[in-house]
């Protein structure tokens, strides 16, 4: 009777396991078919962004750390193609458009970062969170309004992807009075 209790459980181990084998193969074909479409890199073509060198950090800290799957990213500002950070404070010297488009700039600085990390953006499985912090006057409540100049280019480029948790907070002040800082998280394949 023990010979034959042991062979059931054994029978049923071995099913179990080709059971969650079968289902894991299936998950990833439903995920591949999901994503046969995800092209970071050809999205950031058609929308005509550059991107650009970040150049080594001057203080003492690093452009991205990697902790298993997750990359955290430092806070990058509205820096431009010329070199020039996008300056002033939300509510007192930049309208809200204005402020969208700062937003824009660092999320590009940040793509920009992952790129130089990952050699291609198609690693990208998605992004996790952003912080954002917007330098504004006391006054100013449409954070948000200008922090989504940073997530509408991530959902641009990533797709359902790009799709992320974060906050838009105001900040009496930011480095060189850069009108935005956005840090974020972001998984990638393996």
């Amino acid at each position: 009777m023990k010979h034959f209790i042991y062979i059931v459980l054994t029978f049923l181990l071995i099913s179990c396991a080709d059971k969650t084998k079968e289902t894991q193969q299936r998950e990833v074909l439903i995920q591949e078919t999901a994503n046969s479409n995800y092209n970071p890199e050809a999205k950031l073509n058609s929308l005509g962004i550059e991107l650009r060198d970040q150049g080594v950090p001057i203080a003492n800290y690093q452009h991205v750390v990697r902790a298993g799957n997750l990359l955290f990213l430092a806070g990058k500002g509205p820096k431009q193609a010329n070199g020039e950070y996008m300056i002033g404070k939300l509510g007192d010297s930049l309208t809200v458009e204005q402020g969208y488009q700062a937003a824009r700039e660092a999320g590009i600085n940040q793509l920009s970062v992952l790129k130089a990390e990952l050699g291609n953006l198609n690693k990208v499985k998605r992004i996790v969170s952003a912080h954002g912090m917007v330098n504004a006057s006391p006054d100013f409540t449409d954070h948000s309004k200008v922090i989504n100049g940073f997530s509408d280019l991530m959902v641009e480029v990533f797709g359902e992807n790009g799709k992320h948790a974060r906050a838009a907070v105001g900040m009496v002040s930011l480095p060189v009075g850069m009108a935005v800082e956005i840090e974020m998280v972001v998984e990638v394949y393996e």
